[in-house]
């Protein structure tokens, strides 16, 4: 970032001294105003409920412009390396701020495919919970528990020590989150096989049993490479900022990861999807596609309380740049799988009709958003919607992992502490228990 020649003045009705303070130039986006000696000059603090306004930080991973529907990571259009790249080209984007030119990217798959298998007593952890346990919960228990495997990867200020326990992140992830489906189906969990791609590996850890061998569905794998990419990072949104801000006390990487999950579990953020796939299936429940105009009606109705997931987004006030590349992901694997008929993919192609031709929802640009796509894709690939969210997280690892050791390598970084608007007692003395009404 850059000082620009211009200052921000801030001026007080209150008799108090006026401040300046510097602003600076990213190379693109919104200029910052750097308030860091606010405190000490005036004794006040800014006021701003969820960081709406705030700069937390500065980064040079992913761009995102919501008015004109932009993602960039590493400066690359979404749109171009979702169709261009796999996963993994994407996590050495990420990671290294750079492309993988053949040799790099051989050696980089090479390294995250020897490290993809767990330590063998991460399955006693698995026999410790339910098997009807939500497998988000599942997630950020083992997550946590990698950094009991793994000493010799845990000292942050070593660089070193930070790749290793990136690239031991994104390898181990797919393995975890298809332990916790089999585990919750029953079923013996499957090893990793070092033949396959990152997606087809995964697929198979999933969907393969001992009783006959898996069979590779290409289609199907760049469907789930193609979700992945899309969902690698998204800026500074809660997730990030909440493994940020365990990073900033030093925690281990494991440690900060876990908390991420933790964090993109809550239904509005990495919950969208499931939301969304739940309310297709509510509506089928009341009569499908023949109903659609009354639930419609409904939405439209302020007072009604029901609400269209899957589409409008809280950063773009356009088209999601990544719902286009999802949408036609989404028609690739229907037409696959031959599923245009069942009546669930029916009836999320009418609601997408209506919303992208009714007045009422193209004026407030309530357009089909990226969880609105993947939820009907994982669902046809057979993903149970309990573990959506899972997914979401196996792709968003290497965005995460990315920001943490950006800020760990950032000379300007603290330990995370946000301030408050004090409403509540002023000081009070304790009464005697006979005194208490």
């Amino acid at each position: 970032m850059t000082n620009s020649e211009t200052k921000a003045t801030l001026s007080f009705s209150d008799g108090s001294p006026s401040l300046d303070m510097p602003i600076y130039k990213g190379t693109i986006g919104p200029d910052v105003i750097d308030i860091r000696k606010l405190y000490g000059a005036t004794g006040k603090f800014t006021y701003d409920p969820g960081f709406m306004s705030t700069a937390a930080c500065n980064s040079s991973i992913t761009y995102i412009d919501g008015d004109k529907g932009e993602l960039l990571y590493r400066g690359y259009p979404i749109e171009q390396l979702a169709v261009n790249c796999d996963f993994l080209e994407t996590c050495y984007l990420l990671m290294n701020g750079e492309l993988p030119n053949a040799e790099q990217k051989k050696a980089f798959v090479g390294t995250v495919t020897n490290h993809t298998m767990v330590h063998e007593q991460m399955q006693f952890f698995f026999r410790g919970f339910r098997r009807d346990a939500h497998p988000m919960s599942v997630l950020v228990g083992t997550v946590g528990a990698l950094s009991s495997f793994y000493h010799d990867s845990l000292d942050i200020n070593d660089p070193h020590h930070r790749e290793v326990s990136a690239i031991r992140l994104i390898a181990k992830l797919p393995t975890l989150v298809a332990m916790a489906y089999k585990y919750s189906i029953g079923q013996p969990f499957a090893y990793p096989r070092n033949d396959l791609s990152y997606s087809a590996n995964f697929m198979r850890m999933m969907f393969s049993n001992p009783c006959e061998e898996y069979k590779v569905n290409d289609v199907l794998v760049r469907a789930l490479d193609r979700i992945l990419i899309l969902h690698a990072d998204h800026e500074q949104n809660a997730s990030t900022s909440t493994v940020r801000l365990a990073g900033s006390s030093g925690a281990n990487p494991f440690a900060c990861i876990a908390a991420g999950i933790a964090c993109l579990w809550g239904p509005a953020h990495g919950g969208a999807n499931e939301a969304a796939l739940t309310m297709l299936q509510d509506i089928q429940k009341q009569g499908g596609v023949e109903r659609i105009g009354e639930f419609i009606a409904k939405v439209k109705d302020k007072d009604s309380n029901v609400k269209l997931m899957g589409f409008g987004h809280r950063v773009y006030k356009n088209y999601d740049p990544r719902a286009k590349l999802m949408r036609e992901t989404c028609h690739e694997v229907l037409n696959e799988l031959g599923l245009h008929d069942d009546p669930l993919f029916k009836l999320a192609m009418a609601l997408e009709k209506i919303a992208l031709e009714d007045d009422y929802f193209v004026q407030r640009k309530l357009y089909p958003n990226v969880d609105f796509y993947s939820g009907i894709v994982q669902s046809a690939l057979g993903i149970p919607v309990s573990l959506f969210t899972g997914i979401f997280a196996m792709a968003r690892t290497v965005g995460w992992i990315a920001q943490w050791n950006e800020m760990i390598s950032d000379p300007e970084q603290k330990i995370g502490r946000p301030r408050q608007l004090f409403v509540g007692s002023t000081r009070r003395d304790v009464p005697a228990m006979a005194q208490r009404g």
